[in-house]
């Protein structure tokens, strides 16, 4: 871990390996990934049966196989830890109260001339979400992208997720069985991404694909965008932290460590104007380190790819985090709101010192699926309206068409389209 001031001759030369963190290389994927949609657009559950054998290790004998039963869920959630299961559903009942109030609503304006302006919102009818399977199964994902999909009113849900040796996560499918998720099925990798986009004998074909994976279903999302919509094209995780001497060095440095256990690629960084802090969080870091059950990948995480910035003060701090646009933002002052407003960018922000990012993860409410790599510049938290459209409403009187139907005409004429023109004064009074 690299520990670094603002007024170091290096820092700048720093500063941009930190902006380029979420760079993938998808370049070196694309070929793969490339004829892996192909093969499904041609073959379907041919190409799909194929895959499974090759990338998960066991041999389906049909489609049909493919499908998890709605019973298999029901008997994983019966078999669930009374405490765990609790906390589930105190995890499901938080995030659907909270993506309940990011419902978007229809509305209608009247003009005094009889125009009727407005929105229609309607939920798409197909939604696709991946989830990782396998040992790494998190039924927060699971959570996290079934519920907006549920508020929002999508008809049909349909989930994929690996099944190494046609194994799947007992816990997953006790989760699935709580969001009352019928259709969930055994793929995984760019061949699940391919199949939802364009549909097989077994898959349906959806219109919109959510869901966090690997850099083989994040550059397939990407070559399938346009077919199909996608929730963003995630990279690995990463924290940002905001902090100033009322921190404890010690919590904070297991922040920083909570997502640099999740893979070797994610990205730890605390910025802060105190150098004391700096070195004591530093310390802290190898104190944590040693009693993480995923110590060689936080450790390998936090040697490549973490920082510590110091500041000449806590303005220049928050103005290299907004550079930055970290997925994760913790504000650990005494007084975080006084911050709040200088913050531009990041896909979620945690405020206060009881606030670690892992309470996001979970139970708090708000989604955990966020932009990365800096595109929280311009991307938003998946939400209710990854899954809803919108319609323009268009009425006019007939006393609105003659009040401004000339200048329409005008413009039409003006750029030669005389059809558009046309099809306005034809129906003005003369």
């Amino acid at each position: 871990m690299i520990t670094i001031k603002t007024s170091d001759s290096n820092f700048q030369t720093v500063f941009e390996e930190l902006l380029n963190r979420g760079k993938m290389d998808m370049e070196h994927v694309s070929g793969i990934v490339k004829t892996i949609i192909d093969e499904i657009r041609a073959e379907k559950d041919g190409a799909l049966l194929r895959h499974i054998a090759k990338f998960d290790r066991w041999s389906p004998s049909d489609g049909a196989e493919l499908k998890i039963s709605t019973s298999d869920m029901e008997e994983a959630y019966i078999a669930l830890d009374p405490t765990l299961k609790s906390a589930l559903h105190l995890a499901y009942d938080r995030i659907r109260a909270y993506h309940e109030k990011q419902l978007p609503r229809s509305w209608f304006d009247t003009e005094a001339n009889g125009t009727i302006l407005g929105q229609k919102v309607t939920p798409v009818e197909r939604a696709g979400l991946y989830i990782p399977g396998g040992k790494a199964a998190y039924p927060s994902s699971l959570l996290m992208n079934v519920i907006p999909a549920q508020v929002a009113g999508v008809e049909k849900i349909i989930v994929c997720t690996p099944t190494p040796d046609n194994e799947p996560n007992a816990l997953l499918l006790a989760a699935c069985h709580l969001c009352g998720v019928s259709e969930v099925f055994k793929v995984g990798g760019a061949s699940a991404i391919a199949a939802m986009a364009y549909g097989t004998q077994s898959i349906p074909k959806v219109d919109v694909i959510t869901g966090p994976g690997n850099i083989f279903v994040a550059t397939a999302k990407k070559m399938v965008f346009g077919e199909v919509n996608i929730d963003m094209i995630a990279g690995p995780s990463e924290i940002g932290v905001l902090a100033d001497e009322s921190a404890n060095p010690s919590h904070i440095a297991v922040d920083l460590l909570s997502q640099a256990e999740h893979d070797e690629m994610a990205s730890s960084i605390l910025i802060t104007p105190s150098q004391k802090f700096a070195d004591e969080c530093a310390a802290e870091i190898e104190v944590w380190l040693k009693k993480l059950p995923r110590e060689a990948i936080a450790r390998k995480s936090i040697n490549d790819r973490a920082a510590i910035i110091v500041t000449s003060s806590m303005e220049e701090a928050v103005n290299l985090m907004n550079d930055i646009a970290p997925e994760h933002l913790e504000v650990a002052t005494n007084n975080p709101f006084e911050l709040l407003a200088s913050i531009k960018h990041a896909g979620a922000i945690f405020l206060g010192h009881n606030t670690p990012e892992a309470i996001g993860d979970y139970v708090a409410g708000p989604n955990h699926t966020l932009p990365t790599g800096g595109t929280a510049k311009f991307y938003s938290p998946l939400g209710v309206e990854n899954f809803m459209k919108k319609s323009s409403i268009i009425s006019f009187s007939r006393q609105a068409i003659n009040e401004i139907g000339e200048a329409c005409a005008l413009i039409a004429h003006t750029e030669g389209l005389g059809a558009h023109e046309a099809s306005v004064r034809c129906r003005l009074d003369f």
